[in-house]
C-alpha cells in the first residue's frame, strides 16, 4: 500500500466508541485519585502543603516542571493551530521553547534561592509587605484565571469529542465535572498529590506523542517533505499552509505581540516558578532546569510532526467541524491512526495534561491569597500556618467555581490563543518586577505597585476591547456584538512596555527609598544562595 492510497482511505471518518473511551479515562482518573490520596497522607505543615516538603530529587521536579508547562495549549492547541495554520500555528511551540530559556536565564535559580513559598515573598523581600503583597496576589490570580480558562476550554471539548457532545448543555456539564475533579485534586493532594500527578502525566504526555510522531514519520517513509507534501495535498490553502502568514500575514503586528507575550511570559507565570520551591537546593534546582528543557524541546518537536499528521490524515476542514473545533486536531489523528483505543488512551492522557495543569494552577493561586493576603497582610505574620492551609483549601473551592463557570464561556476558543493571553498578563504585571527587584537596587514599592496593577488593567482591558471578545465570528460573544476599539487579538505589545515603563516611572519618582542594606542582601542571596535554607528553617 503506498502513502498516496494510505492518506486517500485515512481521512475517512473512523467509528468512535463513547463506551471505551470513557472506561479508558475513568481507570485514569482512578489511578490518578489513588496517587492524590496516598500523597496527601503526608500533608502535616504548611511547608508540605504548598511546597510539598521541598522533598522532590532535580529528575522528579524537571518531569513535575515539564508536567506543568507542557499543558492543554502545547497538546491540543499547538497541534490544532499547526494543522488548521500550518507555519504560523507552529509559531506558538517556538514561542513557549524560547520562553523556557528565559525563564531559566533570568529568574529561575534567583528566585529559588530566596527559598520562598510565593512570588509575593520575592517581590516583598526588601519593599514594603502590605501593598506589594496584595498586588502580587492580585496579579497572581488573574494570570491563573486566564490559565485556566484554557484548560477548562480544553477539557470541555475533549470529553465532548470522548462522548460525541456537541451541545452547549452537555459541554457545560462536562467542565463542571472537570473543575469538581480538580478541586478534589488539590483539596486532598495538595503540592505533593499535584507533583505525583504531574511526573506521571509528564512521562505518559511524552511516550504519546513520541509514539504518534514515530507512526505518522513511518506513513511518511520517516521523510519530513513527503508529511509537509501530504498536508498541503489536503489543505485548502495549498502551499500556504508552509509559508508564514496564513493566520498572522494581515496583521503583522499581531504576530509580534503574541512573540513578545510568549517569549517574555512564562518568566512571570506563578505556577511554573512554584515549581522551583519543591526541591530542597538550588543544586537539585539547576538539575530540576536541565531534565525540563530536554523534556520540554523534545515535546515540541513532536507538535511539528502531530499537527502536520493531523493536517494530512484528518484535514483542516475535518478538524474545525468537530466538537471542541481546533483543539480536536490531536484526538482525531489519534482516531486516525489507531481507532478508538488510541483515541482513548490519547485522550486520558490530555486529560490527565488538562487535570494536572489546572491542579498545579489552582493551588498556586489558593497559596498566593492565604500566604500573601490571609498570612502576612491579614495577619501580619504572626498567623498560624494550619489556619493559613485552611484558608487555602477553601480559596481552591472558590477558584473551582469561578474556572468552571468562565470554562463554560470560552467553549470553543483555541486553547493556545487563550494561554497567548494569560501569558500577556503574566509578563506585563509580573516580569516588570521580577527583573526589576532582582536586579535594579533603586526599584521601589510604589514602581513596584504601579507595574503590576499598571500593567494588569493594561493587559486585561486591551483584551476586552480586541477582537477576542467581540467582533469576529471566533470572538467570545460572536460577530453580531462589536464594542472591539484594539485591532490586536494580544495586547503584549503595549502592555509588557508599559508594565516596564511604570516600574520606572514609579520608582525615580518615589520619595520613599528602599532599604540598601536589604537590596544587598537579597542581591547575595538570589545570587548565591547564601541564607536560603536558613530562611527554610525558619
Amino acid at each position: 500500500m503506498n502513502t498516496l492510497h494510505f492518506l486517500a482511505t485515512a481521512v475517512k471518518p473512523v467509528e468512535n466508541n463513547p463506551v471505551l473511551n470513557i472506561s479508558i479515562f475513568l481507570a485514569f482518573v482512578a489511578v490518578t485519585l489513588i496517587i492524590v490520596i496516598r500523597s496527601g497522607r503526608n500533608n502535616k505543615t504548611a511547608a508540605d502543603y504548598y511546597a510539598g516538603g521541598r522533598s522532590f530529587t532535580g529528575p522528579q521536579n524537571g518531569f513535575a516542571i515539564a508536567g506543568d508547562y507542557l499543558s492543554a495549549a502545547s497538546f491540543l492547541g499547538i497541534v490544532g493551530a499547526i494543522a488548521v495554520t500550518g507555519y504560523d500555528g507552529f509559531m506558538y511551540s517556538i514561542g513557549f521553547l524560547v520562553a523556557w530559556l528565559v525563564a531559566l536565564l533570568l529568574v529561575a535559580e534567583l528566585m529559588r534561592n530566596t527559598a520562598k513559598f510565593t512570588m509575593a515573598d520575592v517581590l516583598s523581600f526588601r519593599l514594603k509587605q502590605g501593598p506589594v503583597r496584595v498586588a502580587a496576589a492580585t496579579t497572581t490570580l488573574a494570570v491563573c484565571f486566564f490559565y485556566l480558562l484554557a484548560q477548562m476550554a480544553g477539557a470541555g471539548g475533549l470529553v465532548s469529542l470522548l462522548l460525541g457532545i456537541n451541545d452547549k448543555l452537555g459541554q457545560s456539564i462536562v467542565v463542571t465535572i472537570v473543575g469538581g475533579l480538580m478541586i478534589v485534586y488539590v483539596l486532598v493532594g495538595g503540592m505533593k498529590g499535584t507533583t505525583w500527578v504531574q511526573i506521571v502525566k509528564a512521562f505518559l504526555l511524552i511516550i504519546g506523542a513520541l509514539a504518534m510522531s514515530v507512526w505518522v514519520m513511518a506513513i511518511n517513509g520517516f521523510n519530513l517533505s513527503t508529511l509537509l507534501d501530504s498536508a498541503v495535498a489536503l489543505s485548502t490553502a495549498g502551499d500556504a499552509i508552509l509559508a508564514p502568514g496564513l493566520k498572522y500575514g494581515a496583521n503583522p503586528l499581531d504576530f509580534i505581540s503574541l512573540a513578545l507575550a510568549l517569549v517574555l511570559g512564562t518568566a512571570g507565570l506563578p505556577h511554573v516558578l512554584m515549581r522551583f520551591y519543591t526541591v530542597p537546593t538550588a543544586k537539585e534546582a539547576r538539575r530540576s532546569v536541565v531534565w525540563a528543557i530536554w523534556l520540554i524541546g523534545a515535546f515540541y518537536i513532536f507538535t511539528l510532526v502531530l499537527g502536520f499528521g493531523a493536517a494530512s490524515l484528518v484535514g483542516a476542514d475535518t478538524v474545525l467541524a468537530a466538537p471542541g473545533g481546533v483543539n480536536s486536531a490531536a484526538p482525531l489523528l489519534a482516531l486516525a491512526l489507531g481507532g478508538p483505543l488510541l483515541l482513548g488512551f490519547i485522550s486520558a492522557i490530555a486529560f490527565a495534561t488538562i487535570l494536572a495543569v489546572v491542579a498545579g494552577i489552582t493551588i498556586t493561586a489558593a497559596t498566593s491569597f492565604a500566604h500573601d493576603i490571609y498570612g502576612s497582610v491579614i495577619k501580619k505574620g504572626k498567623g498560624n500556618p494550619d489556619d493559613e492551609v485552611k484558608i487555602a483549601r477553601r480559596t481552591v473551592v472558590v477558584i473551582g467555581i469561578l474556572a468552571i463557570a468562565g470554562g463554560i464561556g470560552v467553549q470553543g476558543q483555541n486553547i493556545a490563543f487563550l494561554v497567548a493571553l494569560a501569558f500577556a498578563v503574566a509578563a506585563s504585571a509580573n516580569l516588570p518586577t521580577i527583573l526589576y527587584s532582582l536586579f535594579w537596587r533603586r526599584f521601589t514599592t510604589r514602581g513596584a505597585v504601579w507595574s503590576m496593577y499598571g500593567g494588569l488593567s493594561s493587559a486585561v482591558l486591551l483584551i476586552i476591547f480586541s477582537p477576542v471578545f467581540s467582533g469576529t465570528d471566533t470572538s467570545m460573544f460572536g460577530a453580531d456584538v462589536n464594542f472591539a476599539i484594539f485591532p490586536l487579538s494580544n495586547p503584549g505589545i503595549v502592555s509588557i512596555p508599559l508594565g516596564f515603563f511604570l516600574g520606572w516611572l514609579g520608582s525615580v519618582t518615589s520619595t520613599t527609598k528602599e532599604s540598601p542594606k536589604l537590596a544587598a542582601e537579597m542581591a547575595v542571596r538570589s545570587l548565591t544562595g547564601h541564607g536560603a535554607e536558613k530562611a527554610v528553617e525558619h
